[in-house]
C-alpha cells in the first residue's frame, strides 16, 4: 500500500498525504503531521487575489521553516530551505528531482525533523482563485518562490467561494479551469489540481475533468470523492475515483472518509489510485498517519506542548490560545471526561494555562 510517489520529478516519501484545510494547516501542524509520517502536507487555502493585493493574512498563511529559525531542535539553518535543485542547464523546476527519507520520531530532535535527510522537504501550497492572469502571477511572486507543487483549489464548496466562481465553481466552466491550470503551469512551478466528483448527484463529471486538468499540464490530480452538494457527509464515491485514474496517466490521490488504516487500504485497492488524501481525521488525531503507515502510536501530550510552544512564537499568544484550545478539544474526542475537559480548555485564557491543563487531562496519552 505504501510507496514512494515521484509527482513530476519530485519525490515524496509515501503517498499518504495531509489535506489542506483553512483554519488548521499551518506551518507547526503540517510539520507535526509529517513527523507523524504525512508524505506530503498542503498549505491552508491561499487566495491568489489576496496575494496579488499583498493581503497580510495572506502572506501570513505562507509561513514556513526558512522564514525564522526552525524549531524543536532542527540543525537546517534559517533561509537554507532554498529552491527546488534544477539538472545543470535546465530552469524548469518541474524536471527536478527532489526526494526526502521516511520520517523518523523521537531521537530528541522534535516533531517532524530528520537530520538525516540531505534535501529539504518538499513543500506544497494550495491556491485559488478564478482570473488566469492572477493566478500566475500568484505562482511566479516571490511569496511562493520555496514552494515546489502549487496545488489548485477546484473543489471548495463553501458558498463564500463558489459565489465568486472560484474553487468548486470552476467544475461549471470546465474551459476556464483549463486556462487556470495552464497560466498557473506556464510559470514553471509543478501544478496539480484538488476537485470534487461533480456539482451534484445528476452532474458528475470526474473522467472528463480530469482529463481536461492533465492536458492542461497538471502534474497530479486530487478527487474528493464527492459532490459539491454532499460537502463532507456519506460515504466517498469510489467509482467516480476509479474512473478519474483510468483517465489519466498522472498520478491520482483518493480523497475522502479516511480516518484509518483500513479505510486508507479500502480507498486504494477500489480506486486504483496512487495513494490517499487524510483531512479531517488528522484534526481529531494526528497520529492517524503512523497508524496507516504501520508505526506505533506515541503519546500525545509532548507533541501538544510542542505544537503550543511553536504556535506562540511563530503567530503570537491570542493565536496559539485560540489554535490551541480547538486542537486540544478535537485530541480529547472520545476520552473519558472529554466534554468537561473542553470546558475548562475553553475557559482557559492563557497559552500556560492551556499546557497546565493539557498535562493534566493527557498524562501519557
Amino acid at each position: 500500500m505504501l510507496h514512494a510517489l515521484d509527482i513530476a520529478g519530485m519525490v515524496c516519501p509515501n503517498n499518504v498525504f495531509l489535506a489542506p484545510m483553512a483554519g488548521y494547516t499551518n506551518y507547526p501542524y503540517r510539520k507535526l503531521c509529517e513527523g507523524f509520517g504525512a508524505g506530503l502536507a498542503f498549505t491552508e487555502m491561499v487566495s491568489a487575489k489576496g496575494l496579488h493585493y499583498a493581503n497580510e493574512e495572506t502572506n501570513q498563511l505562507l509561513y514556513h521553516a526558512s522564514l525564522l529559525p526552525p524549531f524543536g531542535g532542527s540543525t537546517r539553518a534559517a533561509g537554507d530551505r532554498g529552491s527546488v535543485p534544477s539538472p545543470e542547464g535546465n530552469t524548469d523546476p518541474r524536471s527536478a528531482t527532489l526526494t526526502c527519507p521516511p520520517p523518523t520520531l523521537g531521537g530528541g530532535v522534535g516533531v517532524g525533523v530528520r537530520p538525516e535527510c540531505s534535501s529539504p522537504r518538499p513543500l506544497a501550497v494550495q491556491l485559488f482563485g478564478a482570473d488566469p492572469d492572477i493566478m500566475r502571477e500568484a505562482c511566479e511572486s516571490e511569496a511562493l518562490k520555496d514552494f515546489d507543487l502549487v496545488d489548485i483549489n477546484m473543489g471548495c464548496p463553501m458558498p463564500k467561494i463558489v459565489k465568486n466562481g472560484e474553487g468548486n465553481a470552476l467544475m461549471e466552466d470546465p474551459a476556464l479551469a483549463e486556462k487556470v491550470i495552464a497560466a498557473c503551469v506556464k510559470s514553471g512551478k509543478r501544478v496539480s489540481v484538488k476537485f470534487r466528483t461533480g456539482v451534484d448527484e445528476a452532474h458528475k463529471c470526474t473522467a472528463e475533468f480530469a482529463k481536461r486538468c492533465a492536458g492542461a499540464g497538471a502534474c497530479m490530480l486530487t478527487v474528493h470523492g464527492r459532490t459539491r452538494e454532499k460537502i463532507y457527509a456519506g460515504p466517498p464515491d469510489y467509482a467516480e475515483i476509479a474512473a478519474a485514474k483510468a483517465a489519466v496517466s498522472v498520478p491520482v490521490i483518493a480523497n475522502g472518509g479516511v480516518w484509518n488504516e483500513k479505510d486508507a487500504k479500502k480507498m486504494l485497492e477500489r480506486t486504483g489510485a496512487d495513494g490517499v488524501m487524510v483531512a479531517r481525521a488528522a484534526l481529531y488525531d494526528p497520529r492517524v498517519f503512523c497508524a496507516i503507515c504501520g508505526e506505533e502510536r506515541p503519546p500525545l501530550l509532548p507533541y501538544f506542548l510542542q505544537l503550543l510552544e511553536e504556535e506562540r512564537e511563530i503567530y503570537g499568544e491570542r493565536f496559539a490560545l485560540v489554535f490551541c484550545r480547538k486542537m486540544a478539544a478535537f485530541w480529547l474526542k472520545g476520552t473519558r471526561g472529554a466534554a468537561r475537559g473542553k470546558q475548562r480548555l475553553f475557559a482557559a485564557q492563557t497559552t500556560e494555562e492551556v499546557a497546565a491543563l493539557s498535562r493534566e487531562l493527557w498524562g501519557e496519552v
